[in-house]
């Protein structure tokens, strides 16, 4: 049996593999908040049906075959076996439903963006190239209304109407990052925490920070969208460090 190939009769498996190395990672960074945060990617033209992790199982834990199929226009998906829980059927329900562009949504409470989110202030300025990579690409939500059940949930999801605004720097919470595939957005996650790090870090010496001026940031920003094949190969060299520790990802 070939590296990766499906142990079940499970559809999207490809998918699934990615996806479960996206949680592995995720735990090993530390960017998630106990069992407590999710992501999805879309399986169908629309974006309606996505698989999704478990409930309340660590990241740490997740298989390719654990993931679980959601139809975010059935609220029945709510009483199948390990179903999410209901701020993760509201948050990305609502997100695949209403933005057909996000085919896959990553929210996690990392430190440092939900530091970020924490701030009167949460714009992130181009203080250094990772942070230019994100220079009018994300929105803010400062409206936050608690829990993200299905009220809550359609309402961050209008935020993401805009194509080109990838991250929403999720006031008071965290942060959600879409894509177009689980390399693209957990790609755009990682180097989003690592930003907001160096921001908050920069905030912490108490100098005067170093502002690149709005045409080189947007000029590095569209230089770093066009490198070639960032994401595909951050994930790629991801996946190949856990084969090589025969991790169980991808069973």
């Amino acid at each position: 049996m070939t590296k990766h190939q499906p142990r079940t009769n499970l559809q999207n498996w490809a998918e699934r593999v990615d996806l479960a190395a996206s949680f592995r990672w995720t735990a090993r960074l530390g960017f998630h908040e106990a069992v407590a945060n999710h992501f999805s990617l879309a399986i169908n033209d629309s974006g309606t049906r996505f698989l999704m992790n478990p409930n309340q199982m660590h990241f740490a834990r997740i298989k390719a075959s654990d993931l679980i199929v959601v139809d975010a226009d059935d609220p029945d998906t709510l009483s199948g076996p390990n179903a999410p829980d209901p701020t993760a059927w509201g948050l990305h329900g609502a997100i695949h439903r209403a933005c057909p562009h996000a085919r896959c949504a990553m929210h996690v409470h990392s430190i440092f963006a939900t530091v970020l989110a924490s701030l009167r202030d949460s714009t992130l300025p181009p203080i250094d190239q990772n942070c230019t990579t994100f220079f009018n690409r994300y929105v803010i939500d400062d409206g936050y209304g608690g829990l993200a059940f299905e009220g809550e949930g359609e309402r961050c999801a209008r935020l993401f109407a805009d194509p080109s605004k990838k991250v929403m720097i999720m006031g008071n919470h965290g942060v959600l990052v879409i894509g177009d595939s689980v390399a693209d957005t957990f790609n755009r996650l990682y180097y989003f925490e690592r930003a907001a790090e160096t921001y908050i870090r920069a905030l912490q010496t108490g100098q005067p920070l170093r502002v690149l001026p709005d045409d080189i940031a947007e000029k590095t920003a569209k230089e770093l969208e066009n490198y070639p094949e960032q994401a595909t190969r951050h994930l790629s060299e991801l996946k190949a460090i856990l084969d090589e520790e025969q991790s169980n990802y991808a069973s």
